[in-house]
């Protein structure tokens, strides 16, 4: 496994990170999800992401306690707010801050996070509000460090103008070969203010691995048949075109050793800015797999097959 800094942050986090978003305390059972745990761990993976809205805290509950047991300091653990936990607690102003820390917290069975990240950016809320309440929850030792998912970049630039408050070290955008909208603006501009990449969806909820074929119907076991785990499944992913583009990239994994899975994760990770790559697993062989990415460079013609390949589903 190999580590990167996290934007201005002091953590370092693992090239791949463990999410657990609609798998843990939801998708996958808990045997299976404690296995994927473990072998993270065993990778060398030391970064795991999570959010209270994840099966409206049985995610950050089921990590509570698989967690509960590892030293806290050799992992980072990140959280996140914004959705709706009730009809009246959603969003960002004070009050859900400090109420929704303080329950994840308890759910987590920890007494702070490395990284409280705003899920996405609350216009019900005024900026200054959300930014001091997010201070103070650093200045209380409940959280390490502060970060954000999707945030128009006008916001985030709002943020940098702000005086006397905790800065922003990460932004989860999600970034794939399929999903390329924050190369913009987003990444730009973060890499000049200290702030680091935690990608979602980097295997575009598996379609990059390569389990979906021409012609055949998805598999039985896949995500877009869960009905747990496939209300958000990317369909136009699915289309007879896509599948074709995407299956072309298989070739190109083989010529330089890498799963397709590892393809898709090493591209997001050629970036410097992107501090880590959040990955969902099932099954314990999918964490090693995906983690045998850590630290792959893809040649330069591979860039350029890949992005050949590709064309037809990346063209406007």
């Amino acid at each position: 496994m190999q580590y990167r800094q996290l934007g201005a942050s002091d953590l370092k986090v693992s090239e791949i990170a463990l999410g657990s978003w609609l798998t843990y305390g939801a998708g996958v059972e808990t045997a299976a999800a404690t296995a994927c745990v473990k072998r993270a761990f065993d990778c060398g993976i030391n970064f795991i992401d999570t959010a209270n809205i994840y099966g409206r805290g049985a995610a950050e509950t089921f990590l509570g306690q698989a967690l509960k047991d590892i030293p806290r300091s050799s992992y980072v653990l990140a959280t996140k707010l914004y959705f709706p936990m009730s009809a009246s607690d959603s969003g960002l102003s004070r009050a859900q801050i400090l109420k929704q820390i303080d329950l994840s917290l308890r759910r987590l069975q920890t007494d702070y996070v490395d990284l409280y990240q705003c899920h996405r950016y609350d216009n019900g809320t005024p900026l200054e509000e959300t930014m001091r309440a997010l201070t103070d929850v650093v200045k209380a030792g409940k959280a390490r460090w502060i970060g954000f998912s999707e945030w128009p970049a006008a916001k985030i630039r709002a943020v940098q103008k702000m005086a006397g408050v905790t800065r922003f070290v990460s932004s989860q955008p999600e970034y794939s070969l399929l999903e390329r909208g924050p190369e913009a603006d987003v990444f730009p501009y973060c890499a000049r203010n200290g702030i680091g990449q935690i990608v979602f969806c980097p295997l575009a909820q598996g379609v990059l691995t390569g389990k979906y074929k021409p012609g055949q119907p998805p598999p039985a076991d896949s995500r877009a048949k869960s009905r747990s785990m496939g209300g958000f499944f990317p369909n136009e992913y699915l289309k007879p075109k896509a599948i074709a583009a995407i299956e072309g990239l298989r070739p190109i994994a083989a010529g330089i050793g890498l799963s397709m899975a590892q393809l898709a994760l090493a591209w997001v990770l050629r970036l410097p800015g992107v501090s880590s790559a959040i990955i969902g697993a099932t099954k314990p062989e999918q964490v090693a797999d995906n983690a045998a990415a850590a630290g792959k460079t893809i040649p330069p013609e591979a860039l350029a097959a890949i992005e050949h390949a590709l064309g037809p589903v990346l063209a406007p």
